[in-house]
């Protein structure tokens, strides 16, 4: 039988989703959780990979398992095992060609600053900070041009190792709230630092140092370099998958 599970985590304390030989991962912890209630040992495949210090509010997996249990038992017994800081949050069961990754059609990122004189102490490992004023209008209307079919080679790390750099991205807002500017990406897929790289040269003219035709410019080099830096890792969270209705499964994660 094939379950497909949401899972919420704070990225905080480990080196990223995906299993490593040493260090703490979210999926070792998953999958050692989940074995434990199935007593058999169990693989999970996501539907996106997070980096370390990443949050996820719904990474979608998916696992199989033979054993008899109930929807309820795979939920409550795994965050039994799992450590306080990674929980699960539904279970259904799924057809078997049903795969977290491939059958997904989007994913979504926000990327959150804090954008004061004074860094933060409460929520400061979900936030990333900036001193200096950022105009957030300008940061959504230089990121305008990112949206369609297009060769992200300039905010694609050189460890990245997709196969290609073209994505898809579906839309891109930056919006203030208050202290905070709020930066909301959706793409098919995303290439390894894409957003945090995407979000440090709109953090670049939200100061005044670039004008906002820079972004367009950027995007036709295909040069990492020319870019501004990768921004910390602490105010990005992975939103989730979008999957088409037809696998009916929560709201949430459902375009």
């Amino acid at each position: 039988m094939r379950y497909a599970l949401g899972i919420e985590y704070d990225g905080s304390d480990y080196l990223g989703w995906q299993r490593l030989s040493e260090g703490s991962t979210v999926q070792a912890a998953v999958e050692q959780a989940l074995g434990f209630v199935a007593h058999h040992p169990v693989q999970v495949v996501c539907s996106g990979r997070t980096d370390a210090g990443v949050h996820a509010k719904c990474q979608v997996i998916h696992f199989d398992s033979e054993s008899s249990r109930t929807i309820r038992a795979w939920v409550l017994g795994t965050n039994t095992q799992l450590p306080r800081d990674v929980r699960v949050l539904w279970c259904q069961a799924m057809p078997d060609d049903f795969h977290a990754r491939y059958s997904a059609r989007a994913r979504r990122y926000r990327y959150t600053i804090l954008n004061r004189n004074i860094s933060p102490a409460m929520q400061r490992h979900f936030l990333s900070w900036e001193r200096l004023p950022l105009d957030a209008d300008a940061m959504h209307a230089a990121a305008q041009v990112l949206c369609g079919h297009n060769d992200f080679s300039t905010f694609r790390t050189v460890k990245c190792q997709a196969k290609h750099p073209n994505r898809e991205l579906h839309e891109i807002s930056v919006r203030r709230n208050g202290e905070e500017v709020v930066v909301e990406v959706q793409a098919n897929a995303f290439l390894h630092h894409m957003v945090r790289n995407i979000v440090g040269s709109l953090i670049v003219i939200g100061r005044g140092e670039k004008h906002i035709g820079w972004m367009a410019e950027l995007l036709a080099l295909k040069d990492r370099t020319k870019a501004g830096p990768t921004a910390p890792a602490e105010g990005l969270v992975f939103l989730g998958a979008k999957y088409p209705a037809e696998w009916a499964l929560p709201t949430q994660v459902t375009l």
